[in-house]
């Protein structure tokens, strides 16, 4: 019953803008769980709910992993004022004083084909593994800007 229960909030959040767990319990009592408000509170820790911001800019309940994406990609956008991609290496350029944070949330995502970062104050040297790597790389961050 547990793990049903549990898939049907990660089907619910992933349909639905839930903002918090009185929304995720009227959510499943009209699928036909029951559940208590204490319920609902372990299992968003169990399964590793985070609050982010959806497209829509509303704060809701997400996997982790699609909230640390979502939070590197506010911090991403919000930094980033330029990129380019030369060889191997693409360079990021940052407001002064945003790179370093803007880097650290990059390393943290653990994006393929990436060698290496190294960022400066307004500046992040990313070390793709091939010319063909950078490139996609550059596209996918341009896209996220």
């Amino acid at each position: 019953m547990k793990r049903q229960r549990q898939a049907e909030i990660l089907a619910i959040i992933s349909e639905f803008e839930i903002e918090n767990q009185e929304m995720l319990r009227q959510k499943l009592l009209e699928r036909g769980y029951k559940v208590t408000q204490a319920t609902v509170s372990r299992d968003i820790n169990e399964l590793v709910l985070e609050k982010a911001l959806s497209d829509t800019g509303v704060s809701c309940y997400m996997r982790a992993r699609t909230a640390n994406k979502r939070h590197f990609e506010n911090i991403f956008s919000q930094s980033v004022t330029r990129i380019e991609s030369a060889g191997n290496i693409v360079c990021v350029k940052c407001h002064s004083g945003l790179a370093n944070a803007a880097c650290t949330t990059f390393d943290n995502m653990n994006i393929e084909n990436v060698v290496g970062t190294i960022s400066g104050d307004d500046t992040i040297f990313i070390l793709a593994r091939t010319e063909n790597d950078a490139k996609k790389l550059a596209a996918m961050l341009k896209g996220m800007v």
